[in-house]
């Protein structure tokens, strides 16, 4: 049985909120509403601190107390691959600037083309579908951390009973760090120097970030911590 999948639509137009539910609601399982852009960002962190995650963000750019653009900042700072359709009222080329290297699967104009908008919707969910599982062909490249967990080394995903899980950018850098030194204890230090650099970050900082990804693996968590020395992974299971 495929997923639930979970949609946030923004948009500050109540004719035009009301026509993009009904057809979205016809695609995908479950339609969350927000009305601009501070209400969307207010949502997606409630969702998000509840392990909660939308498969698509479908956004108006021109909207009250927080617009379009500063609202994709906000939720790139906590879901750095989240997937964003735009419907707006025109094409402003800055914008688009901006939006190119991000993942927008589409960028459509009001008024709608509903054929256009619908085969959008339908492939944005074929692709959301498709992420969900890792891919047979790369069975050679699946670390099976525990019974429930995987780890995808080709997309560089984690998988709990074939679904993927959610993570931050810093959560999956984290993770990776442990991942390619699996068997073998990673410092604080060392962390810090993969992950954040050449910024300076505190080890309360850190812990925070473990903390919440470590917090994600709560259903059977595969990543040991060795106080006063560091964490890590044991050698994975054999398949």
């Amino acid at each position: 049985m495929s997923r639930k999948t979970r949609v946030l639509l923004v948009e500050d137009e109540e004719l035009a909120r009301e026509t993009l539910d009904f057809y979205l609601n016809t695609i995908f399982d479950e339609v969350v509403l927000a009305s601009d852009g501070q209400e969307a960002v207010n949502i997606f962190k409630e969702n998000y601190k509840e392990n909660l995650f939308f498969d698509l963000v479908l956004t108006d750019l021109q909207m009250p107390n927080l617009d379009g653009m500063g609202m994709i900042d906000e939720i790139l700072k906590l879901v750095s691959d989240q997937r964003f359709i735009i419907v707006s009222a025109y094409k402003n080329n800055e914008d688009l600037l901006r939006l190119i290297n991000l993942r927008v699967l589409g960028y459509f104009v009001k008024p709608l083309n509903v054929d256009d908008m619908m085969q959008m919707l339908k492939k944005a969910k074929d692709e959301v579908l498709a992420d969900t599982k890792p891919s047979q062909k790369a069975d050679n490249k699946l670390i099976k951390l525990n019974d429930r967990f995987t780890f995808n080394l080709e997309n560089e995903k984690l998988y709990l009973d074939n679904n993927i899980v959610k993570l931050s950018k810093r959560e999956s850098d984290i993770l990776n760090v442990l991942i390619q030194n699996i068997g073998n204890m990673v410092s604080i230090e060392e962390f810090k120097s993969e992950v954040w650099k050449d910024e300076t970050v505190s080890d309360s900082a850190f812990r925070t970030n473990m903390k919440r990804l470590k917090d994600k693996l709560l259903e059977d968590d595969f990543i040991i911590s060795q106080k006063g020395f560091g964490y890590i992974i044991e050698e994975p299971l054999k398949n």
